[in-house]
């Protein structure tokens, strides 16, 4: 076999094989005597046909799947013996294949990129701390008491946060139209969830009062089509009107929980968020250390893992938000952009462990299925569960090796922290 490492831009490599025709020639022998041993043929007692008929017949078959597998195997060779880091799969370029003549293709493929880490040191990263105070809990368990509201029918007319049952028909154009009729709709006021010209004809509607004639104009961006930026006149009559009742904090409330006293669920409470936000700082520290290591790098990234990647994050998206679509149907280059981000931190986080010789450190890994394991009713279980996964043992590994990364450069760099509150760092503002 013949190499050569042609020309090339990027991370695109480009390898120009030559194999030997006896190379192909004495598989290609071989393989036609063992099918002679064992083929059937009009005219001939199985495995009796003479050699020159099999020949005849099937060379050109069994010539091209030689070919095939001589080409796998030289390129893997050719990579080797290179030293090629493939990001994907090749792009055979050309073939020459003529019966009697060296196997001559060209394989194009993408590289892994080559880049140093540098030095940590002159990296300016500012950390966030946080802690859950006393006020936090007292939110959660107010929002605990608002998701076990029930809800009381009153005899007035409905205002901010009550739930109004309504009945309704809508035409637009006089006609009516998919979707703009409904029975027992129930809808709470305030929480703008609806169309704003819809919740605001709502507004003071009490039971038993004419029906209510509203316009309601649907916005350009309206998911249905053909009813963007349309005018509907809906006719709606309210069946109930209710108020929110929340529970009372109370032992038998903290009983619904698990918890035997208000105290004992106050602690529970706690510790579930503290729990949730270390998790988060974790999250956030992770992001901001190794965007500020990847910022400071330049380097290309394989389009393959981008495209891959892609996919992944695609796939992703539908199944949370769109679970009976066909993910196909989206194009996973809207993904793209946050796609090569991704790639390209893990390729950071692949040399900075590989630059610091990083291994990983199993009671870290133990803290780490420990921590998981203790948002659960029998952590014990949870525990032994990983440790008889082969899979999920090796997902926690990998997570755990990125986090000694993660404080490799922390120890390195120049580290400031700022303080943020509970809330700030469980539900950031979205970024543009």
């Amino acid at each position: 076999m013949q190499v050569e490492l042609q020309s090339s831009e990027g991370l695109i490599r480009r390898l120009a094989i030559e194999v030997p025709a006896s190379e192909i020639d004495v598989e290609v022998d071989r393989r036609i005597k063992d099918m002679s041993r064992r083929v059937r043929l009009d005219g001939f007692r199985p495995g009796k046909a003479p050699l020159p008929v099999v020949r005849q017949r099937y060379e050109g078959q069994v010539r091209e799947e030689v070919v095939g597998d001589v080409m796998g195997r030289n390129y893997q060779a050719a990579i080797a013996e290179q030293q090629l880091r493939p990001a994907g799969n090749p792009v055979i370029e050309s073939v020459d294949a003529q019966p009697g003549t060296n196997l001559k293709f060209v394989a194009a493929i993408e590289v892994y990129p080559e880049f140093e880490i540098g030095d940590l040191s002159v990296i300016e990263i500012e950390t966030t701390t946080a802690e859950v105070t006393d006020a936090d809990v007292a939110d959660m368990l107010s929002t605990l008491r608002e998701q076990h509201a029930d809800w009381q029918n009153v005899d007035r007319a409905a205002k901010d946060g009550d739930r109004v049952t309504v009945n309704f028909a809508g035409k637009v154009d006089g006609e009516a139209f998919q979707g703009g009729s409904g029975e027992g709709m129930q809808v709470v006021l305030g929480e703008k969830r609806m169309l704003a010209d819809f919740e605001k004809g709502l507004a003071g509607i009490a039971v038993g009062e004419p029906e209510r004639v509203f316009d309601v104009a649907f916005p350009e961006d309206y998911p249905v089509e053909n009813l963007q930026g349309k005018t509907a006149q809906f006719t709606v009559t309210a069946t109930a009107v209710e108020e929110k009742v929340l529970p009372e904090l109370n032992d038998e409330f903290a009983a619904r929980f698990g918890s035997a006293t208000v105290a004992e669920l106050e602690s529970d409470v706690r510790k579930n968020m503290e729990r949730e936000l270390k998790q988060a700082l974790k999250r956030h520290t992770k992001d901001v250390v190794l965007t500020a290591v990847t910022d400071s790098l330049t380097f290309d990234v394989p389009k393959a893992l981008v495209d891959e990647e892609a996919v992944v994050m695609r796939d992703g998206f539908v199944r949370q938000q769109m679970p009976h679509a066909d993910a196909s149907a989206l194009d996973a280059g809207l993904f793209s952009e946050q796609a090569a981000k991704r790639v390209k931190m893990g390729l950071v986080i692949m040399e900075i462990v590989k630059s610091a010789d990083l291994q990983v450190d199993d009671a870290l890994v133990d803290e780490f299925i420990n921590d998981i394991a203790a948002a659960y009713d029998e952590p014990d279980q949870v525990v032994a569960t990983y440790k008889g996964d082969r899979e999920m043992m090796s997902n926690a590994r990998t997570v755990v090796l990125e986090q000694q990364a993660v404080d490799h450069v922390l120890s390195k760099a120049k580290v400031t922290q700022k303080s943020q509150d509970f809330k700030s760092v469980m539900n950031p503002a979205p970024q543009a």
